[in-house]
């Protein structure tokens, strides 16, 4: 299950929020290696380190990096607020794995916030947009920022593909364009912890102050090809939870023109199946204006059997390109750039559109 390497750290790469990129020699040769110093420390040239290299040896979506499990030699302090009691949190999270957290989770009893999200019980109609790839957070939160630059925008983040925010450099380049993160479920790493998406949302809200919140995974969403068999299901039940909350769900259709598999050319049959059978509640899907009329003709077609369950939303779609092309991160989603697959990251953005209008 786990394919074990040891190796010694070479040199330092590049660092970001939470994350720090390594050169490391192994017998095999050397390896670009990942490490989260809050978990593992920070690994110094000449470290000794263990590293699962499995993902790295199948060709997997980690970035092509093997993980550092630990500095045997070297191992960390314990946290300057650890103790033996709950003060400091008792969240875990990657719960019985060998690099299980111990979290603050907002709405514990030691939580600052504690006595606000004891009270919340409802988002008071936020926007909520969901999204399958974590790829679209970027281009909703342009599309938000187009109309509504002083929007405060939260990022829910799901525990469908990566775990560690720290992951995500998109996330690590939008730090000063958000008004927080919220880790759910099994991720962590974010600016508050959750243990649910229902706790995320209330927090996202009445915490971080958001006036819409993102809701998507971490990246490297699972898919094996199968109806039912895909991280992004979520989705739907996301909806269900941004209902229950008494928001307002706006669900960000994954359309691509440039994908090469059929089933997820047009509307991808993860949204289809996300809004079409999973999501109980109603919610809005922005259908952008301006896609090239076949995929245009495709995504109508798609799309006609979800109308009686949801609204499906026409989104005007002028400034939105500049607007992604503006974006503070690189756009990507599956290795295609914004020109290769335009169609994309422009209803992603027609959703952030859709959301802002909704504030008034």
């Amino acid at each position: 299950m786990v394919r074990w390497r040891s190796g010694t750290v070479r040199s330092v790469r590049r660092e970001w929020h939470g994350a720090v990129e390594l050169d490391v020699e192994t017998a095999d040769g050397p390896l670009r290696a990942l490490a989260y110093p809050g978990l593992v420390g920070s690994p110094e040239p000449g470290d000794r380190v263990l590293l699962n290299v499995g993902a790295l040896v199948m060709g997997l979506g980690t970035g092509g990096y093997a993980l550092v499990v630990a500095l045997p030699d070297r191992l960390p302090p314990d946290p300057p607020a650890a103790g033996t009691t709950r003060d400091s949190g008792h969240l875990v999270k990657a719960r019985y794995t060998p690099l299980q957290p111990i979290l603050l989770g907002v709405d514990e009893e030691a939580s600052p916030h504690r006595t606000v999200m004891a009270a919340a019980t409802s988002i008071d109609g936020m926007p909520v947009v969901t999204a399958d790839l974590h790829s679209a957070l970027p281009a909703i939160l342009a599309g938000v920022h187009a109309d509504r630059p002083d929007a405060r925008v939260a990022y829910l983040m799901t525990d469908g593909g990566a775990l560690p925010a720290w992951f995500s450099r998109t996330l690590d380049g939008l730090r000063d364009h958000l008004a927080g993160t919220v880790t759910t479920g099994q991720a962590f790493g974010g600016d508050l912890e959750a243990s649910t998406v229902h706790t995320g949302l209330l927090a996202a809200r009445h915490v971080l102050g958001a006036d819409i919140t993102i809701v998507a995974q971490g990246p490297g969403n699972l898919g094996t090809g199968t109806t039912w068999g895909f991280s992004g299901v979520a989705l739907g039940e996301a909806i269900n939870a941004v209902a229950v909350l008494g928001g307002r769900p706006v669900g960000s259709l994954r359309i691509s023109g440039g994908d090469g598999r059929d089933r997820h050319r047009g509307v991808s049959h993860h949204s289809l199946t996300a809004y079409g059978k999973v999501a109980l509640a109603p919610a809005d899907l922005p259908v952008p204006d301006g896609l090239e009329p076949a995929l245009a003709a495709a995504v109508d077609a798609a799309l006609a059997p979800l109308g009686g369950r949801h609204r499906l939303v026409r989104v005007a779609t002028g400034g939105l390109d500049a607007a992604l092309r503006a974006c503070p991160v690189p756009l990507s989603t599956m290795g295609r750039k914004l020109d290769q697959d335009h169609g994309y990251f422009l209803a992603a953005a027609a959703a952030g559109r859709h959301a802002a209008a909704l504030l008034g």
